[in-house]
């Protein structure tokens, strides 16, 4: 389990069991014509009628239980809806006062109170980490308070499969107090120097939550409720909690072996760090967005600092364009600003167009093959035509390859052993889940529909990655693949098509 997720592209509808599982390819927006076209200042009736018909059709496509989605123009919520179930096994409605888990779109609150600690004099972004962790080992020499912020610190990383499971230093079913935890992140070794590349790491954020508490004297939670949540009225905001009695909390899926079964559970202290443990609801994150929107969190310059990429030591922007707490790239020509999150059954994005005043935020109660990013872009250029993401076109195609391609996958499907057709070397093991989840994450008829190449990225050995558009006409999926030089396979996956309108 992770709370990653800093973008669409990590929130993917993967099913492969395999190396390179798929995922959604970026998309681009069409460029802006040259004279820009006046902000959105309200939606129609028609407007509002298509977004529901597209929310409605890609929450089937991704098999999520329920979506909770907010449109936001110039700091004010103009559309708030919830579609499907909050809850399965009681058929609970969704709202857009349902409570939904952020995972990593929390994250933002968690640097936005660290500037807010830095405007107090509390905390200095160019501080050694050492100054507030007496623990810290030679190897974090040289990593501030940005570097954490921002992912370039080069802390190991705590949350991997080896160090979670049962017996490991970080068995996310164990309780941990914040020295401990502490203790165990300044043993783990360093991933490469800091400042020197970028590496999304929850560790970072799990260090400042610990940072927060002893500046502040409060747990990361309580800080945020007395800062920020309490005074702008989110008072279905908070930190989460399996014991306490929450009204409106939606229920967290899974989807594995294609069913849809119950979150898995971890302990209090893993529903407790601050890399994405809040509970929100749309109706809320509109409450934040109108108070980022009019500067009542942080001042402009802070939030400026926020909004930009930090730059690694040589200088140069970190190659994940991440700031503090958010993504900023653009979507063609349109700056964008953005974060995903995943946790335990949930998944969410929020996407923010400044300088077209739209922002978009979608949960789902789905992990796996949900993604909200997806819907979130989509939702905008149904608001606003300017950001709507540009449809990939149809590439020239070898009609042999598809042919073999969809031959592998139907054999897949069917629960053949694939070991002959994957590279020597492959961690590919069969496995009866791999074949339950295609059967359920490709569509109906996809075997006699056309499959389309909108996506190849050739390597230089003779190899590439493909991206097929599977499926017919109204339920399409992206099925990518990558071959080596001998036409087998190296790992493939099947997600949401960021095609689908």
């Amino acid at each position: 389990m992770s709370r990653q997720g800093w973008n669409g592209a990590a929130i993917v509808l993967a099913v492969a069991a395999t190396l390179g599982a798929g995922s959604a390819m970026a998309q681009q927006a069409a460029p802006a014509p040259a004279a820009v076209a006046p902000m959105v200042e309200r939606l129609s009736s028609a407007q509002m009628a298509e977004i529901d018909r597209y929310v409605l059709a890609e929450m089937g496509r991704q098999r999520a239980p329920g979506l909770a989605v907010g449109v936001y123009l110039k700091g004010q919520p103009v559309y708030l809806k919830g579609y499907g179930l909050a809850d399965v096994e009681w058929a609970a409605p969704m709202g857009p006062d349902t409570r939904m888990q952020t995972g990593s779109l929390g994250k933002q609150f968690v640097a936005t109170a660290i500037l807010k600690l830095v405007e107090e004099g509390k905390v200095a972004l160019d501080a050694p980490v050492g100054r507030y962790f007496p623990e810290a080992p030679e190897g974090w020499a040289g990593v501030t308070v940005a570097h954490l912020l921002s992912h370039t610190s080069g802390i190991g990383s705590y949350d991997n499969p080896d160090l979670i499971g049962p017996g490991g230093p970080f068995d996310i079913r164990r309780d941990y107090t914040e020295d401990e935890l502490a203790t165990a992140i300044a043993a783990l070794p360093n991933e490469f120097e800091v400042g020197t590349q970028w590496s999304y790491n929850n560790t970072n954020y799990v260090l400042l939550g610990i940072l927060i508490h002893r500046v502040t004297g409060q747990a990361y939670g309580d800080y945020l409720r007395d800062a920020f949540f309490a005074p702008l009225g989110m008072s279905a905001t908070r930190v989460i909690s399996d014991t306490d009695v929450i009204p409106r909390r939606a229920s967290g899926y899974e989807m594995r072996a294609g069913r849809l079964r119950n979150q898995a559970w971890v302990s209090p202290t893993f529903n407790s760090t601050a890399d994405g443990t809040i509970y929100t609801t749309v109706e809320d994150m509109g409450r934040w967005e109108n108070a980022l929107v009019e500067g009542r969190v942080l001042s402009a310059a802070s939030l400026e600092k926020m909004w930009t990429v930090f730059p690694l030591a040589d200088g140069t922007p970190n190659p994940g364009n991440y700031g503090f707490g958010w993504k900023i790239d653009a979507m063609g020509r349109t700056r964008r600003i953005i974060h995903s999150g995943a946790w335990q059954g949930f998944t969410s994005n929020m996407t923010r167009y400044p300088d077209r005043g739209v922002t978009v935020v979608v949960f789902a109660n789905l992990d796996g093959t949900a993604n909200p990013a997806l819907v979130a872009r989509v939702v905008a250029g149904l608001v606003d035509p300017v950001v709507m993401p540009r449809q990939f076109p149809a590439l020239p195609d070898d009609p042999a390859r598809a042919e073999r391609i969809r031959a592998f996958v139907a054999k897949a499907q069917d629960g053949g052993d694939l070991k002959d057709d994957f590279v020597e070397g492959s961690p590919y093991e069969y496995s009866p889940e791999l074949a339950q989840g295609l059967q359920s994450a490709l569509p109906p008829g996809w075997r006699d529909a056309p499959m389309t190449l909108v996506q190849h990225t050739p390597r230089p050995d003779g190899g590439g990655r493909f991206g097929y558009r599977v499926g017919p006409e109204g339920n399409t999926r992206l099925l990518t693949i990558s071959l080596a030089p001998s036409g087998r396979v190296q790992g493939f996956g099947v997600a949401a098509d960021p095609d689908s309108r």
